[in-house]
């Protein structure tokens, strides 16, 4: 004889295991997953460790796997192709040896994203496609000091938010070799501050399609105050949605 207890539980099961085979697969979908390297081999910028703190916390809170490394060794093929984008977080200098570099030209003509932050254009100043691909090269910069920045195109997922005059406080870099083909997104107002050298049309962030793969740049970051902003940091995810094709 079966108790009561026992048939309610074998019932139980197997409406439970009916349900099962109806319900949605949960984590059947593979997230997107970036890299954030923040290798130096010039300046390093003391606000490293608090930009990996923060990039790990707006990764892993809007459903994004990350990693993080200052080893270039893992710029190959097989190690790549795991990375839906790579970050360079405050990147300086001469950071990819020439394979590394190959490998990573590659894996931006496999249609994956380059995320640049900051020095990240103070970077790799004598190959030419990485001067395409982050959009310009750092020249110099005044000292640390509130600027006015002027959203110049509001559709994109990183700027979409943000208020048409956007006030904040960071190194505000000038900056040559400037692309042609990058999209600006905003623009630094030189009567807002001293020391800025590109003069009206002065790009602070931007975008573009690049040799097959997506590219998105933004000067800020230096401060350590800016990984505690929630619209910069909104700012850097919106350009990470873009460049892992969302």
């Amino acid at each position: 004889m079966i108790k009561k207890s026992t048939l309610l539980i074998a019932v139980l099961l197997t409406i439970s295991t009916s349900y099962s085979s109806f319900a949605p697969k949960q984590g059947v979908k593979k997230n997107a997953r970036v890299l954030v390297f923040y290798k130096t081999a010039g300046f390093y910028h003391t606000s490293i460790p608090a930009g990996i703190r923060a990039l790990q916390t707006l990764c892993l809170n809007n459903n994004l796997e990350v990693d993080t490394t200052a080893n270039s060794g893992i710029f190959t093929s097989a190690d790549l192709k795991k990375y839906d984008a790579v970050i360079f977080l405050n990147t300086t200098g001469d950071i990819l040896n020439n394979a590394e570099q190959r490998e990573f030209e590659n894996y931006i003509r496999s249609g994956k994203g380059f995320v640049g932050v900051h020095s990240a254009t103070d970077t790799e100043s004598s190959w030419p496609w990485y001067n395409k691909l982050v959009g310009a090269y750092f020249a110099d910069h005044p000292e640390i000091q509130p600027a006015t920045i002027h959203v110049t195109k509001e559709s994109h997922p990183s700027t979409n938010f943000l208020p048409n005059v956007w006030q904040r406080r960071d190194e505000w870099y000038n900056f040559k070799d400037i692309y042609e083909g990058i999209n600006v997104l905003a623009e630094l107002d030189e009567t807002s501050y001293t020391g800025g050298k590109n003069g009206k049309n002065h790009p602070i962030a931007w975008y573009h399609n690049f040799d097959g793969g997506r590219s998105f740049y933004t000067a800020g970051g230096h401060t350590d105050e800016s990984y505690s902003e929630p619209l910069f940091l909104r700012h850097i995810l919106g350009g990470i949605k873009y460049a892992i094709g969302q």
